[in-house]
């Protein structure tokens, strides 16, 4: 990886070919990422790991000059940008002139179909916020794991912390996500 490490600094610096040499170099990883965060998503989601992982490179290097200090603020940029571009595809699901807060019927013996996952994102999206207001680190890892679906071992690795430090967070992190999902819920 340090080869996309002096990348992202030639991106840095301007270099406007820098960012089409990084894309072999990371794609492979990116596409496992958000494979394995769809791989959670509801049975109908439409957006493919693909589609997703371009979308989030056109978010990361569409902008002029993006800046990244290195791999970890690089994918934890990235993670952000597949939660994003989630919380978005939630959102409009939801929007009533797109049929939100209909159940989708199913014609052969008129049974209606188990809920999407589209509440839960949007719940852990504003639940999130404010945990990172409180916890920036823990944010970020929820969103390493959550949104991209990394391990533990690679979250940890990613944000450049000890696998116990993340282990602890995680645990909190669940938990304080947990209790404050349920108070939204019951307000």
């Amino acid at each position: 990886m340090s080869q996309a490490t002096s990348i992202i600094e030639s991106i840095e610096q301007g270099d406007p070919k820098a960012a089409e040499k990084l894309l072999p170099l990371v794609y492979g990883e990116l596409r496992k990422l958000a494979a394995s965060k769809m791989a959670h998503e509801a049975p109908n989601q439409t957006l493919q790991p693909t589609a997703l992982v371009h979308e989030a490179w056109l978010r990361l290097v569409g902008k002029d000059n993006p800046r990244y200090a290195n791999r970890a603020h690089f994918f934890s940029a990235a993670a952000e940008a597949m939660r994003r571009i989630l919380i978005e595809r939630a959102r409009h699901k939801r929007a009533l002139r797109h049929g939100g807060g209909q159940k989708p019927v199913e014609l052969e013996g008129l049974e209606i179909a188990a809920p999407g996952g589209d509440d839960e994102i949007l719940d852990v999206h504003e639940a999130l916020d404010k945990l990172a207001v409180q916890n920036k680190a823990e944010a970020e890892l929820v969103k390493l794991r959550y949104f991209v679906g990394l391990t533990l071992e690679e979250a940890a690795a990613a944000l450049n912390i000890s696998n116990r430090t993340a282990d602890n967070y995680w645990a909190h992190a669940k938990a304080w996500l947990f209790k404050e999902i349920e108070r939204n819920r019951i307000t």
